[in-house]
């Protein structure tokens, strides 16, 4: 027992469990959003409209329900896990039915308050659904085929409701994240080697079918892929985005352009700039100093969950908090690969940088229970 543990006994229980929150992760958290209201201060041209407003408005919700989701304790959010994923599932057919389109994809709920994203949602229902079954599951039929078929099916209804959204990259984000809590949870080794083994296949089959009788993909789909691989091929097509983005961040430098002096936001030529390539601007304004410093911001974040987790002997709460640091590890490495040319442009914000409802309250959410976890532990 450490030394704050032992001198907090005689504390109010609600007070009590203030104390033994992580205050790090809340630390590091308003971090990271403090530099996100920095930026889209600087990409709205120095006005706290129409962005920076309400995405201050939105955190300080965020914040609040955090904090309430983590005085309540673990074992209510694992019993309520399967509610929570069932609600979201429906969300997601209820998108099909009547959701809002934008930019030719229907991934919106209008609810009157908020405008709802329920794919955000179902990443970290998904996470405490598979964590309770695991809670759930005897250690000894981790890796037998029934028990194993049915996360599998767990992960794939709610991937394949985003992806017929369409939204291939979040899908992606839900199959990757929900594998890593089997794998994490001790599921064989043997399993995972199969599917990358089958993925490596299918890419080869893809791409060696190209001019056969038996092509897989449509002509336009293998362009798509050049384009990716080669942004020069079309500059001014599928390409500009991530050339416009390369040369924001080759602009930066070493320490920036200063503060509201990006060429390329400035001028408009780089875009999406308060969501999806708010790294690049903050790139080109800040350079590779700026850069570094928000990456380290998220590894330290990253560090604190894993340690949390691990000290944490209740394996309901050890599995939310390493699934949700996956989740969150997922959203940046994606997003700052996708804008630096190392992977396809697929619409994925950076975690509490990038202007958002849905993303940044789900993410609180997640974090909420990551606290609840921490606070509620064996002790």
């Amino acid at each position: 027992m450490s030394y704050l543990e032992h001198n907090v006994k005689s504390v109010p229980t609600g007070l009590r469990k203030l104390l033994y929150l992580n205050w790090s992760i809340v630390l590091l958290l308003t971090a990271i959003a403090g530099s996100g209201f920095v930026m889209l201060y600087s990409v709205a041209g120095g006005s706290m409209t129409p962005w920076l407003q309400p995405q201050m408005v939105r955190f300080a919700l965020g914040l609040a329900v955090m904090l309430i989701i983590a005085m309540v304790p673990i074992w209510f959010w694992r019993n309520v896990s399967a509610f929570g994923y069932i609600v979201s599932l429906l969300l997601l057919v209820a998108v099909e039915l009547f959701g809002e389109t934008r930019m030719g994809a229907q991934r919106w709920i209008d609810l009157g308050f908020m405008v709802l994203q329920p794919s955000e949602l179902a990443k970290i229902t998904l996470v405490m659904f598979l964590a309770a079954y695991y809670d759930w599951l005897p250690l000894n039929k981790r890796s037998h085929i029934i028990w194993v078929i049915i996360p599998v099916l767990i992960i794939m209804v709610p991937s394949a409701l985003v992806i017929n959204q369409p939204d291939l990259g979040t899908a992606l984000l839900m199959m990757i994240g929900g594998g890593t809590i089997m794998f994490l949870a001790g599921v064989h080794w043997g399993y995972f080697a199969f599917v990358i083994g089958s993925g490596v296949a299918m890419i080869w089959a893809v791409m060696e079918s190209r001019g056969q009788a038996w092509q897989i993909l449509k002509d336009y789909q293998y362009r798509r892929i050049e384009t990716f691989l080669d942004p020069s091929q079309d500059p001014l097509g599928a390409g500009y985005h991530i050339t416009q983005a390369k040369i924001a961040l080759g602009s930066g430098g070493m320490t920036g352009r200063g503060f509201m002096q990006g060429t390329q936001s400035r001028l408009n030529f780089l875009p999406e700039k308060h969501t999806d390539f708010i790294f690049t601007t903050l790139a080109e304004e800040f350079g590779f100093i700026g850069a570094a410093g928000l990456l380290a911001l998220y590894i330290v974040l990253l560090a604190f969950c894993f340690i949390s987790a691990l000290q944490n002997k209740d394996r309901f709460g050890s599995l939310v908090t390493l699934g949700i640091a996956m989740t969150f590890f997922l959203y940046f490495a994606v997003n700052m690969s996708m804008v630096m040319g190392m992977a396809p442009v697929v619409g994925v914000p950076l975690p509490m940088v990038s202007y958002g409802g849905s993303a940044m309250l789900v993410l609180m959410v997640g974090f909420g229970l990551v606290q609840s976890a921490h606070v509620h532990r064996p002790r």
